[in-house]
Order: structure tokens, then sequence, then C-alpha cells
């Protein structure tokens, strides 16, 4: 049989993490690292890569 605080800590916990926008918003943050998707060095005439700057 589980603790008394640990099966209510779980519980606040499963609690947090199913309410509240702004909560899900922070906890969908912190699973993506940010990363360059166009490394320096990355090919310009790939299919995918960002387009040029316009010369005025």
């Amino acid at each position: 049989m589980v603790s008394s605080t640990q099966q209510f800590e779980r519980i606040r916990k499963r609690k947090q993490s199913t309410a509240g926008k702004r909560n899900k918003r922070v906890r969908r943050r912190l699973g993506t690292p940010a990363f360059p998707v166009h490394p320096e060095g990355y090919s310009a005439t790939a299919p995918d890569a960002k387009p040029a700057a316009k010369k005025a």
C-alpha cells in the first residue's frame, strides 16, 4: 500500500498537469529544446532553404 503523502503528491501533480491553460503552455515549452532550423553551412540551394534576402 502506498503512503498517504506519496499518493497525494501524485494526485496534486496529476491535477496540476491537466488543468490550466498557462500551466500547459509552460509544460509544452519545457519539453521542446531550442535548436536552429537551418544551421550555419546549410546549403542555400536545398529545397527547404530559407529564401534569400531581397536586395533593393
